[in-house]
């Protein structure tokens, strides 16, 4: 395996999302793709085919990874990580080699809840009051130690997946006998109980090139009522410099993102403004891309390259998306059509035709058939339908959320148990 062009090194690309746009993002710069997989579970022979070829490597860890790419004698100039799960295997790569990346000895702190409410209070960015737990009989200790509503959270979840508001005391046994193990059957060993937060919940977005952040969008989960809630996604739409929460929001998130060695790249970050007052509280973090619809929306909708400026900051260069006029031309939302009954069969999703013929909607995704199991959406992996949503200003956006929402109707068949 031999390269007479300069090299980028995409840490699982296969396995992400993102992986076929960050390659075409390194070939337009210039650039050769050396794709590497750190799933155990594939060889590099068992990787998806490339139309245009790539050189792959199949590696067992950081020390691995690290000798075939010196062994290959690469001219290579960045580590770019594609993959949430493995966004600290990159990191480490990038420093043994000595390529920009993000600070190796905060990865754990970037990726482990409860290391990250540790690593924010050693660091004065303010976080709910929490516990960590071994077991769920102390789950029930820790929320009553710090009271009544509490968030009980698998500390390596993602996607929402096991996690659930506890409002009082009765509602321990129920609420927990779903937290055992986590979303591919796996037995969890430990939790995050913290103190449930009432208030507005904002996804934030940035750009980090050298320890400079730059800001890209900040999104308002909407909710329909003001009941606490485990799993935050209804609507989501776009806010301004105008919104009360915006600047106060941007300071907050800044902090963080130094305080947790984000250097480079991306940066998703999820806060809680409360009720009670005018504290930001840190709820996620994480150095990549959001995971909803944001990226697609921003290469349409706006002046951005995310996956070239991305690559361009684990270069080392300055990317236009640290200096430059975003140019957004749309505001952007999005709306997620939930099943918040009883699980069971869907017989069918009515309004689908309409919702795709609305103006100002796009990529609509639908996640069930007619004699699917529907269960009740609780986290990102059982949305029955989603949408993107634009338009030339945040009322209007507004405006064709709540019309999407009133034009799908989902039937569904309740589960027996649940009926009797």
């Amino acid at each position: 395996m031999e390269s007479n062009n300069p090299v980028v090194l995409l840490v699982d690309p296969a396995d992400s999302r993102n992986g076929h746009a960050y390659k075409a993002a390194v070939r337009e710069l210039g650039f050769d793709v050396v794709s590497l997989s750190t799933s155990p579970s594939s060889t590099a022979a068992d990787l998806p085919a490339d139309p245009v070829g790539e050189m792959s490597l199949q590696a067992d860890g950081v020390d691995d990874a690290v000798r075939q790419v010196r062994a290959a004698g690469f001219d290579l100039r960045a580590v770019v990580p594609s993959r949430g799960s493995t966004l600290h295997l990159a990191d480490e790569i990038a420093a043994r080699l000595g390529l920009p990346g993000n600070d190796p000895a905060l990865g754990w702190a970037r990726r482990n809840k409860a290391a990250m409410r540790t690593r924010a209070v050693q660091t004065g960015v303010r976080v709910p009051e929490f516990r960590l737990v071994d077991s769920l009989d102390a789950v029930a200790e820790a929320a009553r130690d710090i009271g009544f509503p509490v968030i009980v959270k698998q500390t390596m979840g993602s996607g929402s997946y096991g996690v659930t508001v506890i409002g009082d005391a009765a509602d321990l046994d129920a609420a927990t006998k779903d937290l055992a193990v986590d979303r591919h059957d796996r037995p969890v060993t430990e939790w995050l109980v913290e103190q449930y937060i009432r208030g507005r919940e904002y996804a934030v977005n940035f750009c980090s090139a050298d320890g400079e952040h730059r800001l890209i969008d900040v999104w308002e989960y909407r909710r329909p009522d003001d009941r606490d809630y485990d799993f935050p996604l209804w609507d989501i739409v776009q806010i301004d410099g105008s919104h009360p929460d915006y600047e106060r929001v941007e300071r907050f998130c800044k902090r963080a993102l130094d305080a947790f060695g984000i250097h480079y790249g991306p940066g998703h970050i999820e806060v809680k403004c409360s009720d009670d007052g005018d504290d930001v509280h840190l709820i996620e973090l994480a150095a990549r891309f959001s995971g909803g619809p944001a990226v697609p929306m921003w290469t349409r909708h706006s002046d951005l390259r995310p996956f070239h400026d991305a690559v361009e900051c684990f270069l080392g260069r300055r990317p236009k998306m640290i200096d430059g006029d975003h140019g957004f031309r749309a505001v952007l939302g999005s709306v997620v059509i939930r099943n918040d009954g009883p699980p069971g069969t869907l017989v069918a999703m009515h309004g689908l035709d309409e919702l795709r013929a609305l103006p100002g909607v796009a990529d609509v995704l639908v996640e069930f058939e007619p004699g699917d199991h529907v269960p009740t959406t609780n986290h990102n992996m059982c949305i029955p339908v989603s949408a993107s949503v634009y338009g030339p200003d945040r009322a209007t956006v507004l405006r064709t959320l709540a019309v999407a929402r009133e034009t799908v109707r989902l039937e569904i068949t309740s589960d027996p148990a649940v009926l009797t």
